[in-house]
């Protein structure tokens, strides 16, 4: 996502169903949050989930990438109207799993594509 002059993000999907997806953002090494899509027939509904601080117009990079990236995949001719995304200041406490091993976060290097 080289665009000149613009941040670069990176996101890493986590989990994909037939209705939502979750990606980890990252901005070169930094943990930028994460991203909670759910896809409701002609609308969808993004939870963004941020861990930093972003300025206006990198936030508004971020929502163009997540926009280009994904959302433009599923649904390449909705109307931008019906991308409705609310932004959360979010800080990760812990996580948890009955997994035996442990997968750890996916790193800014790990693609699942």
């Amino acid at each position: 996502m080289e665009n000149s002059g613009k941040t670069q993000f990176k996101l890493s999907r986590l989990v994909r169903t037939a209705a939502s997806e979750i990606y980890v953002i990252w901005e070169r090494e930094t943990r930028v949050g994460q991203v909670h899509l759910h896809y409701a027939h002609d609308t969808i509904h993004a939870a963004l989930l941020l861990e930093i601080d972003l300025t206006v117009p990198e936030e508004e990079d971020l929502l163009e990438a997540i926009d280009e990236d994904i959302v433009s995949s599923y649904l390449p001719s909705f109307e931008r109207e019906d991308l409705l995304v609310t932004v959360f200041r979010a800080e990760e406490i812990s996580s948890f799993s009955y997994a035996p091993t442990d997968m750890g976060d996916f790193g800014p290097e790990d693609d699942e594509d």
